[in-house]
């Protein structure tokens, strides 16, 4: 088989990694990749959201299969161009992708179909919204109805932040995403991320991780795309598991198939673990990123096959095998990230690595022979081992090895299951 990967990140390197080791896959391919990716696969300079070049490069190279990595390309229509051109394509519709293009679609499918989420109100306009605010003095969320890079979303301590942050929105600072904004209240527990397969009928979970949204030791500071996960996550029971696949995952994917939008792909269900049961925080429409790192080296079923069956409905005839123990993933981010870094410091100890640690390269690139750094987040430093602290230590000592100017990490990734 000949596969395109779509995207540039962390989470396509472990999944080029993983389809690496289907003994079906011949080629591989990936556009854009980046220069990690590029050990394992033919990079090619097209862009996510170039659909029509995608499509015209599956048709010529005959592509048996693309995968669809970030949520931008899903949510502007890729799967449904690729299936009019009749290519098979891993990756919701148009349609289905609304559940992470628009928060107001996905809260309010889910108080239609009974799942547990945050109470809710929406607005499009700034007025009505800071009215809303002055009824509850204590911490709120406010996000942006649309994609926002993961970035559009402001837990807010109190009153004046709220305010901030819904009038930062209406002002423009995520562009048509935060012309309508959602404002919910503050759930409490513990966060967790549940992926799951879905085939429009069937869902398949994988085993839970949990990231490390905040840039600061002991989860402080600004959010960022994920500095870290682990799985499987030790507080997530059976009792658990049963209450979010009966009570979330199953309801959800009924309703969208109810409403005609059948949803084939990756399900990304972002949990908080609260006093009254696991509870929505959002859905994602993809792989997550950091969590696909560890998960895809716990994963010990050839992911080519989960993704066929995923495509043609037959799910139900799958069973996830998974190697024993955990694995932890530990980023590597440019100083100053989230906010404004410098790119093009050079990387070194990335040949030293221990055994058995991967470098998932999420922003790097080459420069005259030298791996230098490219984006905010650089590499995912990704271990598994037979529990989550030998996993923990030998990612660390991995993280230890790779050195560029200004790197910066936390030295916490697993903590509240230690």
């Amino acid at each position: 088989m000949r596969i395109l990967i779509v995207g540039s990140g962390g989470r396509e390197h472990a999944l080029v990694w993983k389809i690496s080791q289907s003994p079906k896959v011949k080629e591989i391919y990936c556009a854009p990749g980046n220069a990690g990716i590029a050990k394992l696969a033919t990079c090619v300079p097209i862009e996510p959201d170039n659909i029509n070049e995608l499509v015209n490069f599956a048709r010529h190279t005959g592509i048996d299969l693309t995968v669809v990595g970030p949520e931008a390309p899903l949510v502007a229509g890729i799967v449904d161009a690729f299936k009019e051109a009749n290519l098979p394509v891993f990756g919701p519709s148009k349609a289905a992708a609304r559940l992470e293009g628009s928060k107001i679609f996905a809260k309010d499918l889910m108080r239609k179909a009974g799942v547990p989420t945050a109470d809710y109100a929406t607005f499009d306009d700034e007025e009505s919204a800071l009215a809303y605010l002055g009824k509850y003095p204590g911490p709120m969320v406010i996000k942006a109805d649309g994609l926002a890079a993961g970035k559009g979303v402001v837990v807010a301590s109190n009153l004046d932040e709220a305010k901030d942050a819904v009038k930062t929105m209406f002002a423009g600072k995520f562009g048509n995403a935060g012309h309508k904004v959602v404002i919910e209240e503050f759930l409490k527990g513990q966060e967790v991320s549940i992926l799951a397969f879905c085939d429009g009928k069937t869902v398949l979970p994988l085993l839970p991780s949990q990231d490390h949204k905040r840039v600061g030791e002991g989860d402080t500071g600004p959010n960022t795309g994920g500095m870290g996960a682990y799985a499987p996550v030790p507080f997530y029971t059976s009792e658990v598991s049963k209450q979010v696949v009966e009570k979330i995952l199953e309801p959800t994917i009924k309703a969208m198939a109810e409403a005609g939008y059948p949803y084939q792909g990756v399900l990304y269900a972002g949990l908080m673990l609260t006093s009254d049961g696991p509870k929505v925080l959002e859905f994602n429409c993809r792989f997550g990123d950091p969590e696909t790192q560890p998960l895809m080296m716990l994963l010990k079923s050839d992911l080519v096959d989960i993704m066929e069956a995923t495509i043609n409905g037959q799910l139900a005839e799958i069973e996830l095998e998974w190697y024993p123990g955990s694995a932890a993933g530990v980023v590597l981010a440019s100083a100053g990230y989230p906010g404004s870094y410098t790119k093009g410091e050079p990387i070194s100890g990335l040949d030293s690595l221990p055994s058995g640690v991967e470098a998932f390269h999420a922003g790097t690139s080459l420069k005259k022979g030298q791996m230098v750094t490219a984006g905010g987040r650089v590499l995912c430093i990704t271990a598994r081992g037979e529990n989550l602290k030998a996993a923990l230590e030998k990612a660390y000592a991995g993280v230890e090895t790779v050195d560029f100017k200004g790197k910066q990490y936390r030295t916490d990734i697993g903590h509240k299951a230690l």
